[in-house]
């Protein structure tokens, strides 16, 4: 009896009194496979279905196999699963387990989810967006529509109080753990070791200590291969498979390595994360963690989404060790050293702070709401990356400018594809070629799917050749991609133009070595020079890898420049010659790339103070020459600004929104933005100021401090407020601090030697006379005796001069 049979009454219990319920078992309870089926008996369920969720297409298939077996029957019977890819479901299917992509689209689709009485979130503490956003989704449809609808959260590992919270203080029922002892063994590893070295030579140490099947946790399916290869070459016992397991595999090899190994023999399961749980692998029993995961990261700036290799999380450590006791005891074997554990960090960051929200964000429109207030998320998504996603919205035509669904976003919605893909489709289809667009998407979207190559034709061409079952679940679903569409018919689409339609900030074009592009959003990538793509002078790249300055090319095709005229922005640029001579140039450009530039004439009065204001709104004011007049007048307005209102805003903002004032009469007469002189813009920001604040200006921030002597620059700009530096034997005689702003503001006063050296800084005069002066005199004396120093400077006539000889 599994430890989950323990607690199915109370959870029963719950579920009768209350719709949401938050179940907390650790990895081999038994939650997955026993729980859904224990429900099927309960009143409030009636004949209705119960839906469990699965992050991943691999744990939905095996989870529903498994249940299946346990009734006797094939899946597809009592219980089915839904994926991306496959579908067994049938008419007597009570019991569905599906990916929580599918159950987001399901729930777009029916609101109300007819005929569902219980939805089942599993392993809900990996935070999917897709899981996050479902039972925010679901939790609304309990709230307005569906008050009967159960939601049980299935969690490992979770901050199990504050999903109750967010369920409305929904009950916690807690089931105990099943785990064998494991003993955890620290093998290191050298930084310089590749890891797929250090987990070769770990698994055949393991092999040679232990007995039972081995399984190893790597970041990706490049290491498996990788690792796949060594252990083929080295392990020369015919006993052990060799068995990869990650979630682009087919079927048949999934179940392979999922299956118990037959008697006698040993198994050597190489997977990524997608073990670490909803699947149970019989007879494992040794576990080697490498310590790493790869996951996916977004980055606004480039709209790239990366894969990026992390140190997994100590919770998926700890998931991970504890697969080896899940039968009998077991060891874990850690790559690293025991101390590094305490620098993991507790949990993996929730997908929404990380990921491309623009399906999230089509799919909130969708379902009428266009922020996320008021949904049940546990971290709501950065502002940010929330804001670009609706700005990708808008330039794909989904979205208008109030953040409302549009009739094409309204297509788009009925495409299960990411949004940029799902348009790439529809504009195959408008094209009368929505099967090439839907093949695309196919490849773009299922990885490895067509093979590796970096030319999109070639993959295009393999997945046509490919008769796999992966293959044929992909053409299928593709071609119910080219009827949702519209399954236009009879064109012929380019599958750049397509793809610059779904990415146009990846348009790219050749420059420099042979491979090396500048990509539409200006930054650098490259393909291998030896690829035939490298001789291309356009291309339309789909996938990059990263890379500091520049990127690699993995998945591009070649692109028509015609094809991409309608990107091609013109604009006319003011240039100056060598000469001298100022010509107007029209540049025709995609993004930062440069498709060609001619001069097209000397430029008349009226062109070249339209260009000059052309370079302000996209450069803003970073040319303008100000020299100590613009620049000390600005500083003397800040200084009011910030002692009373009615003074005008100069700060750069301020200046750039009020341009049209102040700048744009300035540029009638140059011929470039540095040809204003200093004199040209005081006068220009003086026309800021109100008229009757222009006299109030010299009376409360003159430019200049009156003196004994003259005067002296009165520095506004200067940290800690209006500073004057000026040699203290011009101030003799003055007795009262001078101020600024009708006397509420103090100068700030750098005395200075006769050489101009630091001598005091005050903001009280007199009380430097009175006080330290005496020391500085006896300092001022012995170093500059020609000089005079009296006593009281109070009394004594200011002056610059030394005394004259003799005296």
């Amino acid at each position: 009896m599994l430890p989950i049979h323990a607690i199915l009454e109370p959870l029963k219990a719950a579920l009768f009194a209350t719709n949401a319920v938050v179940l907390a078992a650790p990895p081999g309870a038994g939650k997955t496979t026993v729980v859904p089926l224990a429900l099927l008996d309960q009143s409030w369920l009636g004949e209705s279905k119960v839906l469990v969720l699965e992050p991943r297409r691999l744990a939905a298939r095996a989870a529903a196999e498994r249940m299946a077996a346990s009734l006797g029957e094939q899946a597809g019977e009592t219980v089915g699963y839904r994926t991306r890819l496959q579908s067994r479901i049938g008419a007597r299917t009570r019991i569905e387990v599906i990916t929580e992509g599918v159950f987001t689209r399901m729930i777009l689709d029916d609101p109300g989810l007819e005929g569902v009485g219980a939805v089942l979130f599993d392993e809900f503490h990996e935070r999917s967006l897709d899981a996050d956003l479902g039972l925010a989704l679901a939790r609304e449809t309990q709230g307005l529509l569906r008050e009967d609808l159960r939601l049980l959260v299935m969690s490992a590992t979770l901050d199990i109080t504050g999903v109750s919270a967010l369920l409305g203080g929904a009950p916690v029922i807690e089931a105990e753990g099943r785990m064998f002892p494991v003993e955890t063994r620290y093998l290191g590893r050298n930084a310089a070791e590749r890891l797929e070295d250090a987990a070769a030579r770990a698994v055949r140490l393991a092999l040679t200590e232990q007995t039972g099947s081995v399984l190893v946790f790597l970041p990706g399916q490049g290491e498996i291969h990788r690792i796949a290869q060594r252990l083929k070459d080295a392990v020369r016992d015919p006993a052990v498979d060799i068995a990869p397991l990650y979630g682009a595999l087919d079927a048949k090899e999934q179940d392979r390595a999922i299956r118990p190994a037959e008697p006698g023999r040993r198994k050597v399961v190489l997977a990524t994360s997608v073990a670490e749980t909803s699947l149970t692998i019989e007879g494992v029993r040794v576990v080697i963690d490498g310590g790493l995961s790869r996951v996916p990261r977004f980055e606004a700036s480039s709209g790239l989404t990366r894969l990026a290799t992390v140190r997994v999380s100590r919770s998926s450590a700890e998931q991970r060790r504890g697969r080896a006791g899940r039968v009998e005891p077991g060891v874990c074997y850690r790559l690293w050293d025991e101390e590094a554990t305490r620098g993991l960090v507790p949990h993996q960051r929730p997908e929404i702070l990380e990921a491309d929200l623009t399906a999230f964000a089509l799919d909130l429109a969708r379902w009428g709401a266009r922020t996320t207030e008021g949904l049940a998320l546990l971290d709501q998504p950065p502002a940010g990356a929330f804001a670009e996603a609706r700005k990708v919205l808008e330039r794909l035509g989904a979205l208008d400018a109030g953040g409302a669904l549009t009739t094409h976003g309204q297509r788009l919605t009925r495409i299960p594809l990411p949004p940029r893909l799902a348009h790439m489709v529809a504009a195959a289809s408008d094209s009368g070629d929505a099967s090439l667009g839907a093949r695309m998407a196919a490849v773009l979207s299922e990885p490895g799917l067509g093979g590796h190559d970096v030319d999109l034709r070639e993959r295009l061409r393999e997945l046509d050749r490919d008769r796999s079952p992966r293959a044929r679940d992909a053409m299928k679903l593709a071609d119910r991609w080219a009827r949702a569409a519209g399954g236009g018919r009879g064109g012929e689409a380019d599958p750049g133009a397509l793809l610059a339609e779904a990415f146009p900030e990846r348009v790219a074009k050749a420059r420099g070595k042979p491979g090396e592009v500048l990509l539409a959003s200006g930054r650098g990538a490259f393909v291998e020079p030896t690829d035939l793509l490298a001789r291309e002078p356009w291309l339309a790249v789909a996938e990059l890898g990263g890379g500091d300055a520049r990127d690699r090319i993995r998945l591009a095709v070649p692109v028509d420049p015609a094809a991409l005229e309608q990107r091609i922005a013109v604009e006319d640029r003011l240039t100056r010659e060598p000469s001298g001579r100022m010509t107007m140039r029209r540049i025709r450009r995609i993004g930062a790339i440069v498709v060609d530039e001619k001069v097209v004439g000397a430029p008349d009065r009226a062109a070249i103070t339209a260009a000059l204001k052309a370079e302000v709104e996209r450069d803003g004011l970073a040319d303008l020459k100000s020299g100590d007049r613009a620049s000390g007048l600005r500083a003397r307005l800040a200084f009011l600004g910030g002692l009373e209102a009615g003074w005008p805003d100069v700060s750069d903002e301020g200046l750039r929104t009020g341009r049209e004032t102040w700048l744009w009469p300035l540029l009638d007469n140059v011929q470039s933005i540095d040809a204003i002189s200093d004199a040209a813009l005081e006068a220009g920001l003086k026309t800021l100021i109100p008229w009757d604040r222009q006299r109030a200006l010299e009376e409360l921030a003159p430019a200049r401090l009156q003196t004994p002597l003259g005067s002296a620059s009165i520095d506004y700009a200067a940290h800690g407020g209006p500073r004057v530096d000026i040699r203290v034997q011009e101030l003799f005689g003055v007795t009262v601090h001078p101020t600024v702003g009708a006397g509420r503001v103090h100068l700030t006063l750098a005395l200075l030697s006769p050489a101009r050296r630091p001598v005091q800084v005050t903001k009280d005069l007199p009380g430097f006379w009175a006080g330290s002066w005496a020391a500085v005199r006896a300092e001022m004396r012995g170093r500059y005796p020609r000089h005079p120093w009296p006593e009281d400077p109070t009394k004594a006539d200011a002056t610059s001069r030394a005394k004259p000889r003799g005296a």
